[in-house]
């Protein structure tokens, strides 16, 4: 038996409302470019929307000019999605209240999620959606990935609740020792002065 290896997320397609109402949303709120539309090739009388999310993969829409939004929460129960999280940058982040504000749209504030900040509202279907902004970079030649995962095995060997700033710097330390080479025999920290 052999493993299905995944390779990133392709796409992930929403069901929506009408087509203005997917645009309004997506591109003219998130910012995400309207790149082509078609039908959805299951259902001819839906249209199928493709939006850009900013990393080359897909937000794709099927609307229906009969369906209307509807604000209500969507379905949290099991097997159902909670929300979905997008990258922003720190400068775009720090302007996402004053944007959501700007809109009357509503938000939870900022959340602090120790290696992240957050901000979550509601998209025009009751779809929870987060904006995400990381609080570190990876070192050269890692990812986002990389950090989390060497700053969790730091964080629970020294018995911690949950990622927090000292154990992200402290990854990317390890990290960096671990991929660049050093002529130096000692690499520990020193006191120079």
């Amino acid at each position: 038996m052999r493993k299905l290896q995944s390779q990133g997320v392709h796409h992930i397609t929403l069901v929506g409302a009408d087509r203005q109402t997917s645009i309004d949303f997506w591109e003219g709120v998130l910012g995400m470019p309207f790149i082509f539309e078609q039908p959805n090739l299951d259902r001819a009388s839906e249209s199928h929307l493709y939006f850009d999310p900013g990393d080359g993969r897909l937000i794709t829409i099927f609307t229906d000019e009969s369906r209307k939004a509807d604000p209500r929460r969507t379905p949290t129960e099991p097997g159902c999605v909670h929300h979905i999280a997008f990258a922003v940058s720190r400068a775009t982040f720090l302007q996402a209240v004053q944007r959501l504000d700007e809109r009357g749209i509503r938000h939870s504030g900022v959340k602090d999620r120790g290696f992240m900040d957050s901000i979550y509202f509601e998209d025009p279907l009751g779809l929870l959606v987060e904006l995400a902004s990381y609080r570190f970079e990876p070192p050269q030649g890692a990812t986002h990935v990389d950090v989390l995962f060497e700053a969790h095995r730091i964080r629970v060997a020294r018995g911690d609740p949950n990622i927090a700033e000292i154990h992200l710097a402290d990854a990317i330390e390890a990290l960096v020792a671990q991929r660049q080479e050093s002529l130096s025999a000692d690499r520990a920290p020193k006191h120079p002065y």
